[in-house]
C-alpha cells in the first residue's frame, strides 16, 4: 500500500491527522495535508483507510502495489 495525498484539493479538516497521526501531519500555517509516512506498515491500514473514508475533499487516497 502506498499513500498519497493531493494538497490542492486538500480543504485542512483534519481528520487524515485524527485517524492517523502516525502517517498524516497538518502545516501549521494553513493546516493542509503533510504525509510522513508514505508507506506505513500494514497494522496502519485500517486507520488510514478510515483517513481516506473521512476526507471531506477525497485529497488522501491509497494506490495498491
Amino acid at each position: 500500500m502506498t499513500v498519497t495525498v493531493d494538497q490542492d484539493r486538500c480543504c485542512g479538516a483534519g481528520q487524515c491527522v485524527r485517524n492517523a497521526p502516525e502517517v498524516f501531519d497538518q502545516r501549521e500555517e494553513d493546516g493542509i495535508v503533510l504525509l510522513l509516512d508514505p508507506r506505513p506498515p500494514a497494522e496502519l491500514r485500517s486507520a488510514v483507510e478510515d483517513a481516506v473514508v473521512a476526507c471531506p475533499s477525497g485529497a488522501v487516497r491509497i494506490v495498491e502495489d
